[in-house]
């Protein structure tokens, strides 16, 4: 399964990079994070990004984890904004303020998830990634919360779960071996300048369906 996700993730690469010679310079031209654009989201108050790699919690759920790094170059930090899985979501489309979404996983194809489970190391709410090539559950879907009534680029925007009402979050608190130095991501049921996130390098689908490469880095 392994060699499968690394042939996967290079054969998407190949094709990203052969679409992205074709859209240089229009950056100005699209200024929202769209439906399928693969992105990295920064948590603003930490600095770390979303992160996630094939390593399972010790205890509560026992399902993949989720982090926050903060090396920008990590090709483990790169996630797929979807639709929910009974909703619309047109490949291109700017995402609305509000709207309900999923945040896939690029190397692994699992879902951002929140459950009942208590976190490691702070005792919030876990957040792992989950299911199987994109396909997981109802506790998979995040609702965007932003200021006005699209998903700016460069806007700082919260994650609440619908199906817990929990914020996606970060506080600080910092693992040991097996994934040193890495920041602990969990959900919160409060609103705080620690659930804020701001999408920043990635390919950003247009109207026209070719991808947008923003901040040149590799993938």
């Amino acid at each position: 399964m392994e060699l499968i996700y690394t042939l996967r993730v290079l054969i998407k690469s190949i094709l990203f990079v052969i679409l992205w010679s074709k859209c240089e310079g229009r950056e100005s031209e699209f200024n929202y994070v769209t439906c399928g654009s693969l992105v990295k989201l920064l948590n603003t108050r930490h600095n770390v990004r979303l992160h996630s790699h094939d390593v399972k919690y010790g205890s509560g759920s026992g399902q993949q984890s989720v982090t926050g790094v903060e090396s920008a170059d990590d090709a483990n930090s790169y996630w797929r904004i979807r639709g929910k899985p009974d909703g619309t979501c047109q490949r291109g489309v700017p995402i609305q303020c509000g709207q309900a979404v999923r945040i896939t996983h690029m190397t692994t194809g699992r879902n951002l998830h929140t459950h009942h489970f208590s976190s490691p190391l702070s005792n919030n709410q876990e957040v792992s990634a989950f299911g199987e090539n994109g396909e997981g559950d109802d506790l998979d879907v995040w609702r965007v919360q932003c200021d006005g009534s699209i998903w700016e680029r460069e806007e700082a925007v919260r994650f609440k779960h619908v199906g817990t009402d929990a914020f996606l979050s970060v506080t600080g608190e910092q693992y040991g071996n097996p994934i040193q130095g890495q920041k602990e991501v969990h959900g919160m049921g409060i609103a705080n300048q620690n659930n804020y996130w701001k999408a920043m390098e990635g390919v950003f689908i247009l109207p026209s369906q070719e991808p947008l490469r923003h901040n040149h880095e590799e993938l």
